[in-house]
């Protein structure tokens, strides 16, 4: 079973769902390590809480070297013997050198349906757009920013009246139940997960 660490910056609410997931069994892998940027990030405490070892790596200290904050990252997740890493929420670009390290275990999940609106503020970027679709995407953390291989899509209405928050709770929803899904697919079977993305659907798209 392989060793998960997951990378967060804020209150982990994917986090979260991803220990859920783990502790009934429904993602083959052991969580091991959660670790912050921040020290002060709320999802810390919460994996505490669930009896998951915590560090963090503050990226202030770290200022204007890149390389040097992902090898303190690198650093603490070989020293929890990590197999498998999801960000989950980790709002910091990684160096190159320990994206290549990790490539084909290290997964993320984006508030967009990528290709579509790469980076932030993505909720605001899609009903400025007026899409009539928006939603997030799991996918392998490559080099170039948010453009690893898909793994896994969920899609969200957008709804008249919506602002980015609205969108964005939504889309969350949606998070929380896609990246379970995906996770304990690639942790399972990793070719698979890359040969079959899963594709979700938010359940007010099926009422009646």
């Amino acid at each position: 079973m392989p060793r998960l660490g997951i990378l967060i910056s804020g209150g982990g609410s994917n986090m979260v769902a991803l220990l859920r997931a783990c502790q009934a069994g429904e993602i083959a892998a052991e969580p091991v390590l959660v670790l912050s940027n921040r020290p002060e990030a709320p999802g810390l405490a919460k994996a505490e809480a669930a009896g998951i070892a915590t560090a963090s790596v503050d990226h202030t200290a770290h200022a204007g070297d890149r390389g040097g904050f992902s090898r303190a990252i690198d650093a603490a997740l070989t020293r929890a013997e990590v197999d498998l890493v999801a960000c989950a929420g980790f709002m910091r670009i990684l160096s190159d050198e320990m994206v290549t390290r990790w490539a084909g275990r290290m997964v993320n999940i984006h508030p967009s349906l990528l290709p579509a609106f790469k980076g932030l503020d993505t909720h605001a970027r899609a009903l400025e757009a007026g899409c009539a679709w928006h939603g997030c995407t799991v996918h392998e953390v490559s080099a170039e920013l948010d453009s690893g291989r898909i793994l896994g899509q969920a899609a969200v209405p957008v709804r008249p009246g919506d602002s980015p928050a609205s969108l964005a709770a939504r889309v969350l929803e949606m998070e929380h139940r896609l990246y379970p899904q995906v996770l304990a697919a690639f942790a399972a079977d990793p070719a698979g997960a890359r040969a079959t993305p899963i594709a979700l659907i938010h359940p007010a798209c099926n009422a009646g």
